[in-house]
């Protein structure tokens, strides 16, 4: 060792015979005099850049950290001298021994953070030479804590984020280096940075999108390919009035850009800095600047990513190189879709642009089709045939019409890809490993999910309703993977340990499978009644509807798998899991949903009492009312097959808060649909029991069935004794 140092010095003394003299007298040193006068000679014979790792560890090991924080927090200089001498060269000393990377996170450079961020905004662009290079060594200084393990944890946790901002808001000396620290910064520890520093970081990313909309050539592209990393969170941009002047200033850039023609180097920032927007805020971003400026942008950008996504598709020749701005492309084309199709009072686009939009992006997901078609059977690994899916998905959610044949075609495909997935998702999952291992991080950095099968449910659901589509997708094992998936969400729901935004995703895929199999209950009862699939879901639905009761927020999955469980009951009423002993908590449950609905309401002007919905249910009605009505029939149709669900009724008070309900109310109150639904229910208890028949006829069931218009209720309690 001592050899391999002996040698490391020789090499060095003869490169800088000078640098070497001077550490010696450095060693030798016997006050702090000399010391100092030593320092300020090795720091004129070579900077801290230029200085091998030998060097500097004997510079270190003669001077350690004891000297350099008196030079820090001295306040006094002999007379004659800078003010900042010897802090100057204390800052010095430490950007010598951050550039060894276990020195530079070592405490006594850590705390030194609040010092160096102070040094960061001593000075504008020009000033006291000394104070220039005690900015520049602050900096080398904190470049060096950055390249080492935790680097960006460690300056975060120092305070250095609003000094950094600050230098390059009021463009103090360095201020790139500022801007290059920010952007490691932001790029490891995005919601921290946000959450620490959200006034310093709101006043930079206002001037970062000022300067892109005002600048033009080389800046402007350096902004283009920064502004990804510094956009904040969802929503913060919508719901401030900072943010919207941002957006504007955003909106304005990509206009003048895109509008203009272009290099590739050119267009392709322009067109991953638009994804990344979109996939944060959708199309809701473009309204932030005024409605025609904001329809002209959304219908160029879309177009443009149309065109990139034909023009890569439909080649012969690879294009591997292109497959990040092609990702970009995806996403910028699934906010037109959004665009196009979802209901605005003041939509962002005319009837004439949306008709131009579809025919585009239905030319562009025709392209991912024959993509998939020609590839995807190989490329089965591949995360851009992930996000190709996804893409399809989102297409085929709101249109299914359109390129029937290439959907049909690509529908074996879809389903082998989907179950491929869904097999290696569980395992993960049971094998517990991180969840962002089960993610694709895009190049433009938002995370998708590795989950096709949550992406092609809405077009699953579209397909099941169609009887060619439904054919094969039963002959291709759907019902079975879809009982698998359902299976895998409902534990992911369940889980305690994962994140909330999973368990929201989690109750969304679970409410699309129940429509999903709705679907094949009503179009295909002979397959249901045979596929031993339905018996294990019927299962589940029975375990689960109980549990999923006694939590609150869950209103609209309850409706589902309540309406779905007795749509699924009148054809499997003879299997083993609906028998009275084992199925009753989940009649209870579906009893609780369907009862709990309406209430009378007393209107103060009239004194008289109105039907109206309970709280919880008029807040979601939008999404379960069909499924309530369809609930309530498929409930009386089940009283027929299970009679002993007429105790369950009266046991749970249903019948008797109905008539209750029906004598308190106006008649004109209620409308058709409801009167229907109470009257099939009514008129089956009445059919089956005779406990509720007399319960109904005591509670004058006949004036009632008059008075509401219920002709087959009062013909039944007038033919029954």
């Amino acid at each position: 060792m001592s050899t391999l140092t002996d040698s490391a010095a020789e090499q060095s003394d003869a490169k800088n015979p000078s640098l070497e003299r001077c550490l010696d007298v450095l060693l030798g040193a016997q006050n702090d005099s000399e010391q100092f006068a030593a320092l300020l000679l090795v720091t004129k014979c070579a900077q801290a850049g230029e200085l091998d790792s030998q060097t500097r560890r004997r510079i270190f090991d003669a001077v350690g950290f004891t000297f350099p924080n008196r030079l820090l927090f001295s306040n006094t200089v002999p007379d004659g001298c800078p003010a900042h001498l010897f802090q100057s060269l204390g800052v010095t000393l430490l950007a010598c021994f951050c550039t060894d990377p276990v020195l530079a996170v070592h405490p006594q450079v850590l705390n030194k953070i609040p010092i160096l961020s102070e040094t960061l905004i001593t000075t504008s662009g020009s000033g006291n030479g000394e104070l220039l290079s005690m900015v520049e060594d602050a900096y080398q200084c904190l470049l060096g804590i950055l390249a080492a393990p935790q680097g960006e944890k460690h300056l975060l946790s120092g305070g250095i984020l609003p000094y950094l901002c600050k230098a390059y808001t009021n463009q103090n000396h360095c201020w790139e280096q500022a801007l290059k620290i920010l952007t490691s910064l932001i790029t490891v520890l995005p919601a921290k940075c946000w959450k620490k520093s959200q006034p310093e970081l709101q006043l930079l990313l206002t001037k970062l999108t000022e300067e892109f909309c005002k600048e033009e050539g080389e800046q402007r592209s350096q902004l283009t390919d920064l502004l990804p990393v510094f956009l904040p969170p969802s929503p913060v941009l919508l719901d401030t009035s900072w943010g919207k002047e941002c957006l504007k200033h955003l909106c304005k850039g990509l206009f003048n850009i895109l509008s203009r023609k272009l290099s590739l180097s050119q267009r392709d920032p322009a067109l991953k800095l638009g994804a990344c927007i979109a996939n944060n805020y959708g199309s809701s971003w473009i309204m932030a600047e005024n409605k025609e400026e904001g329809s002209r942008l959304l219908a160029l950008i879309v177009n443009l990513a149309c065109i990139e996504i034909r023009m890569a598709l439909e080649d012969s020749e690879p294009f591997n190189s292109r497959e990040s701005v092609l990702t970009a492309c995806y996403a910028l084309v699934e906010m037109g879709i959004q665009a196009c199709t979802k209901e605005e009072r003041q939509p962002v686009l005319k009837n004439e642009q949306k008709l131009q939009l579809v025919g585009v992006m239905q030319e562009a997901c025709g392209a991912v089709m024959y993509y998939l078609q020609q590839v995807g059977w190989e490329k089965l690994e591949d995360p851009f045939v992930l996000v190709s899916v996804r893409l399809l998905g989102a297409w085929l959610a709101e249109e299914t019409s359109c390129l029937k044949h290439e959907v049909f075609q690509l529908l074996p495909f879809l389903v082998h890809y989907m179950q491929t997935w869904h097999q290696r998702n569980v395992t993960c999952w049971k094998m517990r490993n991180d969840v962002s291992q089960m993610a694709i991080t895009s190049s433009w950095g938002s995370i998708w999910p590795g989950d096709p099968v949550r992406f092609l449910l809405p077009a699953l659901c579209h397909l099941s309703a169609e009887e060619a589509p439904r054919r094969m997708l039963i002959s291709e094992g759907v019902p079975v993977l879809l009982y698998e998936y359902f299976q895998h969400q409902w534990e992911v729901l369940c889980s305690q340990d994962v994140p909330k935004e999973m368990h929201n995703t989690a109750e969304l895929s679970l409410q699309t499978c129940c429509g999903i199999f709705l679907n094949l209950v009503v179009t295909e009862p002979s397959f249901v009644g045979q596929e031993s699939c339905f018996v294990s879901l019927m299962k589940l639905l029975v375990l689960s509807l109980p549990n999923l009761l006694t939590k609150e927020g869950h209103l609209v999955l309850v409706a589902n798998i309540s309406t779905l469980g007795l749509m699924m009951t009148r054809l499997l009423a003879e299997t083993p899991v609906l028998q009275e002993n084992s199925s009753q908590d989940f009649f209870k449950a579906a009893i609780n949903f369907l009862k709990n609905s309406h209430v009378a309401l007393c209107l103060t002007d009239t004194g008289k009492q109105s039907v109206t919905l309970s709280k919880n249910y008029a807040d979601v009605w939008e999404d379960i009312s069909e499924l309530w009505f369809l609930g309530v029939q498929a409930f009386s149709n089940c009283i027929q097959r299970l009679p002993w669900l007429c105790t369950l009724v009266l046991k749970s008070g249903w019948l008797q808060d109905t008539l209750h309900l029906l004598d308190n109310i106006s008649p004109k109150s209620v409308d058709s649909d409801l009167v229907t639904a109470l009257q099939s229910m009514l008129t089956e208890l009445a059919k089956n029991s005779s406990s509720c028949r007399a319960l109904i006829q005591t509670q004058g069931g006949v004036e009632k069935a008059n008075l509401y218009g219920m002709a087959a209720l009062e013909q039944c309690l007038s033919e029954l004794p």
